[in-house]
């Protein structure tokens, strides 16, 4: 062989050598999967979880809540692998911002956060760093502001609680400082991450997610509230009516460390002043909600609520939902049957593949098609989960219907004509929805029913409804409920029991890898469900004294009629072929909201009352569903249905 060619056949082999190990040296192991004939890339478990990074940094706020001279550090625990940082690669980062990690305990299990006697982190509760962190992700965990091991003061959803979760979104961008200690002043880089941060956590945890999602904060790539707050008005009063015997002040007391608790008085005394038990509109109510600054949402959002959630009500996502579509936010949501409960923990196995696609798109820009996929998933029957393309869907429209007079006295009829004719009921605090709809059919004293005939075909509601209420009381207060409800047999999950819908097992399933400090292991659960002849779909309540104005309340006058439109909570329900819809109007729902100082009777004007639902299909299914003949709907009764919603929680996420 010539030497010529010899010298061109090595330096070919030379140049070629080189462009592979470059390529191999390049390529993150965890990151870069490659494309498989049978399914899209995904990030693999390809790092140690035993020998991962587990450091904690204090990061400064800039805020002095707590009043001490000198502005607040919140602690942020992390957990990453090792691998990426020495082979010169950057991670993304999932983060739970959370008041719960020492006072209450995270998830079905309550874990909590565990340090050996050095204070270095040994357990992270949940599974996320078990899972993510050996697929090439960080987890970190922040205590909100005078929680665990932070400074400052908690404000239940003000400025502090977000700023707490921003200012580590911002350290990790490099926008802000943080320290090795709680008062040192060595300073921390987070060299390690390329910023893009995913936010989560159910309650408060997915409140102060979506608070930080409203900043705008930049590096914030996408949010998963999970049975979240939207607005802490609406946590604690329904347009006026208090839902709650307490404010916000017990709630931060409840969390709040023995070092906050013993310094934070003044904060104390703002959340008792500001959020008088009046149910009137403050300033205080204005800067904890964040549906007003949906506008200012960069990040995507993957949304899950509970539609039997009396904790956090479903007018929480609704309400957040329709304000980030007109927003043109990018979104994804799951809905399911059961009340304050994790996705982890009724629907395990597809909510880690959906959240593990969802990241890897989100966060590292897979284009695994997770965002061509319908929109919603919805739980239709325990377990029987649909899909639909949009949420609501495209089909869904506003469509008022009317009370009517009926054969007997407050037990009439539901159309979309007109009617003239007036109903009466006196307020029992003593009832609830329950006892409502259990007698639909029967004439009662304390509530005015409304109902369609048997459906020929079926009816779904998809959306939020409004009750708009002409109503004349005989005494100066009086607060009004509103229930959607499907009169007809069916097997639901629990809600009212004591696991809102879901049952806890004895054997485990892990997800992820463990330590001997922190186990990927958590209990098995499965559907908790009773047979009921009607369920309560969707509700709503105010205090008919608000009805001019939610700033300012008033005392009414005996012999007036005032009109009031009431927001019931969001749902996705079909009402089957052979069952009947009701609309029942009364007065307080035991349990569920507080009573009036008095107790009215009230006069309701039909021709001046009516509701507007999210009808998919709008009239013209209506009419469709309520035209022509149908067999006779099982009557309602008390024999069978969720018992009274009485274990009604103050504490978001317990």
């Amino acid at each position: 062989m010539p030497k010529s060619m010899c010298m061109t056949t090595w330096r070919s082999l030379v140049v070629a050598v080189t462009a592979l190990l470059a390529a191999a040296l390049l390529t993150p192991v965890a990151h870069a999967v490659p494309r498989e004939p049978q399914g899209p890339p995904e990030s693999r478990p390809v790092y140690s979880y035993a020998h991962a990074v587990r450091e904690s940094v204090w990061v400064d706020t800039g805020l002095d809540g707590d009043g001490d001279g000198r502005t607040d550090r919140v602690a942020a625990d992390i957990v990453r692998p090792a691998e990426p940082a020495r082979q010169g690669r950057k991670v993304p980062v999932i983060m739970d911002a959370s008041p719960y990690y020492s006072c209450c305990g995270r998830g079905n299990e309550s874990q909590k956060k565990t340090y050996d006697a050095h204070g270095d982190l040994v357990g992270m509760p949940l599974f996320y760093d078990n899972y993510f962190v050996p697929r090439g992700y960080a987890v970190v965990g922040v205590d909100l502001a005078g929680t665990n091991r932070s400074d400052g003061c908690v404000d239940v959803g003000g400025r502090s609680d977000v700023q707490s979760a921003k200012a580590v979104v911002d350290w990790l961008n490099g926008r802000a400082r943080a320290y090795t200690s709680r008062t040192g002043g060595a300073r921390v880089r987070a060299d390690w991450t390329d910023g893009r941060t995913g936010m989560i956590g159910k309650s408060w945890d997915g409140t102060i997610a979506n608070g930080v999602a409203a900043t705008g904060v930049r590096g914030l790539k996408t949010v998963v509230p999970i049975s979240a707050i939207s607005s802490w008005y609406d946590y604690y009063f329904a347009q006026g009516a208090a839902l709650y015997d307490s404010g916000p002040d017990w709630l931060s007391d409840y969390v709040e460390s023995d070092a906050a608790r013993a310094h934070c008085a003044a904060e104390q005394k703002k959340l008792v002043d500001g959020a008088p038990r009046t149910g009137d509109w403050t300033g205080l109510w204005a800067a904890r909600d964040y549906v007003r600054h949906a506008d200012q949402v960069r990040a995507s959002v993957f949304l899950v609520h509970g539609m039997q959630d009396l904790n956090v009500r479903t007018k929480h996502f609704g309400q957040w939902w329709d304000a980030l579509a007109k927003n043109h936010v990018r979104r994804k949501i799951w809905l399911s049957q059961t009340g304050h409960v994790d996705p982890f923990d009724y629907r395990r196995g597809a909510w880690v593949d959906t959240l593990h696609r969802w990241f890897d798109h989100e966060l590292l820009g897979y284009r695994n098609g997770v965002d061509r996929e319908p929109m919603a998933d919805v739980e239709r029957h325990p377990d029987q989960w649909v899909t639909s393309r949009l949420w609501p869907p495209a089909g869904a429209a506003a469509t008022v219907v009317h009370p009517a007079p009926g054969g007997q006295p407050g037990v009439g009829t539901l159309g979309l004509r007109t009617a003239r004719g007036a109903e009466t009921f006196t307020d029992d605090p003593t009832l609830s929805e329950t006892d409502w709809a259990a007698d639909a059919d029967r004439p009662t004293p304390a509530k005015a029913g409304f109902v369609t005939r048997p459906l020929v075909h079926d009816l779904r509601l998809s959306g939020s409804s409004r009750v708009t209420v002409t109503a004349t009381p005989t005494t100066t207060s009086a607060h009004l409920s509103a229930v959607l409800v499907d009169l007809g047999p069916d097997v639901i999950r629990d809600y009212a029991g004591a696991g809102e819908g879901i049952s806890t097992l004895t054997d485990r399933t892990c997800w992820g890898a463990s330590t001997a400090g922190d186990s990927a292991c958590y209990l098995e659960t499965k559907a908790d469900t009773t047979a009921v002849r009607q369920t309560v779909v969707s509700r709503g309540w105010a205090d008919l004294g608000h009805y001019a104005s939610l700033r300012e309340g008033v005392a009414l006058t005996p012999g007036r009629a005032y009109t009031m439109t009431l927001d019931l909570a969001a749902t996705d329900h079909v009402v089957p072929r052979g069952h009947r819809l009701a609309l029942i109007v009364a007065g307080t729902d035991k349990d569920l909201i507080d009573p009036a100082s008095t107790t009215p009777t009230l006069t309701l004007d039909l021709a001046r009352t009516s509701a507007s639902l999210p009808l998919v299909g709008g009239a013209a299914a209506f009419v469709r569903a309520t035209a022509g003949a149908a067999t006779a709907a099982p009557a309602a009764g008390r024999t069978a249905g969720v018992r009274a919603p009485h274990a009604v929680h103050r504490l978001p996420g317990r």
